[in-house]
């Protein structure tokens, strides 16, 4: 199976997430099931149906979790040496050269992005082109709006 990259942070709430699963919501959700049990008919008891697919979320959720992080290859961006060039972990200064307006993202794992936090993922396309350039290069970004160009400003290993 293919290695995910995963900052320290990211592998962090992954663990922490599984930890909830395991120690929290599955105890919980093997309750309602014995709760809803106990009321009789299986057949026709709604309580006993929904805790059911809660089990199965939160076991699919589980195994998902310990599979991503046994395969995940941990980065931390920190301990980089790139030259000053975009990688992932890279936290990135950009100027869209049409506008003007300056934004800072750090690229990371897939299942750490969140755009409001700044944290774009590897595999999007502002992200794709951004790798291997450096401060002073234009990257240009095809987007569903069109092309859009944008002038690399700093490049920091936080």
């Amino acid at each position: 199976m293919n290695k995910i990259p995963l900052t320290v942070r990211g592998a962090e709430k992954l663990k922490v997430e599984l930890h909830n699963l395991k120690t929290v919501q599955r105890p919980a959700v093997i309750n309602a099931i014995s709760e809803a049990r106990a009321q009789g008919d299986l057949s026709e008891n709604a309580e006993y149906d929904a805790a059911k697919e809660r089990q199965a979320f939160i076991e699919g959720r589980i195994a998902d979790l310990e599979g991503k992080l046994s395969n995940g290859q941990i980065i931390d961006p920190s301990r980089l040496d790139a030259d000053g060039r975009c990688v992932f972990g890279a936290t990135v200064e950009l100027e869209d050269t049409e506008s003007g307006d300056q934004v800072t993202y750090q690229i990371v794992g897939d299942d750490e992005a969140d755009i409001k936090e700044g944290m774009i993922s590897i595999s999007s396309p502002i992200a794709r082109a951004l790798i291997g350039k450096s401060a002073g290069d234009v990257a240009e970004v095809v987007a569903p709006g069109g092309v859009r160009e944008y002038e690399i400003l700093d490049v920091k290993y936080l």
